[in-house]
């Protein structure tokens, strides 16, 4: 039941983030751009491994055909990967505002559209080599995964063949599109903290600070967990706890981040309410 109630939080909050920033017009910047796909995103990716993880824990039903386990292997990595991906987009897109804002807009508004659509190729072009090296293992059985979802290292743990050549290609991988965007990401924040400490203006270090901090929030609770569990990945309790934090906890928390962090996502927020709650109010003679 808690599992339940943390997957309809977790939706309802992206949900209310996105459809915030749809319309409301003050909301329509490529930052705010970026942070609506990112909620897609998240209501995506815990979609692909909840439900399945829902039907065990309520309906007790724990198998899975081949096709559904490798279906969600792929779609899985695939969200994971990509936003791996869009959170580095994500920290482009502040440093670009923070140490050039006189072209920010003029650029951001070229490029907002493909830098929000690069994140899924490169997450569904690096997670169908992983699953392909993986569903080329063969399994004989007992095909018991020692996991609360189809991910990797229980699935080449599982093979008869020799998984060394799947588990090489998923750490190298994992490098690239996990270890590397997180080192650009601080490589990013490092020059954006250098930046707003030249800025002479209390107010605007702390305007700088508030539209970054979530985003950096975010990000290390993501990275840290999904690069102890892919680069080296071993399939133990420790990292089933892991998994459980940035497929669960992570995207429940991240709208609670950007709403209370954020003035501009809480002021559009209450505005709404007021709104609705105008409209519904019923008055009594």
């Amino acid at each position: 039941m808690a599992c339940l109630i943390i997957y309809i939080t977790c939706l309802a909050g992206n949900i209310i983030i996105f459809l915030l920033i749809y319309f409301d017009i003050n909301l329509h910047s490529p930052m705010y751009f970026f942070i609506s796909r990112f909620a897609i995103l998240e209501i995506t990716f815990v979609s692909v491994i909840v439900p399945k993880l829902l039907d065990i824990l309520i309906a007790g039903r724990n198998r899975i055909s081949f096709a559904a386990c490798f279906l969600q292997l792929y779609l899985g990595d695939t969200t994971g990967i990509t936003e791996c991906c869009l959170l580095t987009v994500m920290a482009f897109d502040r440093h670009l505002a923070i140490t050039n804002p006189l072209r920010y807009l003029d650029l951001m508004s070229q490029w907002c559209t493909k830098l929000a659509a690069f994140p899924w190729a490169i997450g569904l072009v690096a997670s169908f080599i992983m699953t392909i090296f993986t569903a080329s293992l063969k399994f004989c059985g007992p095909n018991i995964i020692d996991h609360f979802f189809c991910d990797l290292a229980p699935l080449q743990n599982l093979a008869c063949s020799d998984p060394h050549v799947s588990n090489l290609v998923t750490s190298i991988l994992a490098i690239l599109v996990a270890v590397l965007p997180f080192i650009i990401i601080m490589g990013f924040y490092t020059h954006i903290i250098i930046t707003v400490l030249n800025i002479k203006s209390v107010e605007g270090k702390y305007k700088a600070f508030s539209t970054c901090s979530s985003h950096l929030i975010v990000s290390n609770l993501f990275f840290c967990t999904s690069i102890t569990v892919y680069v080296q990945p071993s399939n133990s309790q420790h990292d089933k706890f892991l998994a459980f934090i940035y497929t669960i906890v992570t995207p429940l928390l991240n709208p609670f981040i950007y709403t209370l962090r954020n003035r501009d996502v809480k002021q559009a927020f209450f505005k709404k309410l007021s709104t609705l709650n105008s409209l519904i109010q019923i008055r009594c003679k």
